[in-house]
């Protein structure tokens, strides 16, 4: 059963890698994006940044070595 089971996915290994090639030739990368717009703007708006800046940065890092 075993033998039998790695031959057929001996078998199918290459149509499936040549099924997969053709899958990613066809893909239309733009369109796959404009998918993902909504999904992407909705995050940027929901998502509030953090007030920081470098010179934040600088004197939390200068306060941890004064320690």
């Amino acid at each position: 059963m075993m033998r039998r089971w790695v031959q057929t996915w001996k078998e199918a290994g290459p149509e499936l890698e040549a099924i997969r090639r053709e899958e990613i030739r066809k893909a239309d990368n733009l369109e796959d994006l404009a998918v993902f717009e909504g999904a992407f703007n909705q995050a940027l708006r929901s998502l509030r940044p953090e007030p920081s800046s470098g010179m934040i940065e600088m004197q939390k890092w200068f306060a941890k070595l004064a320690r």
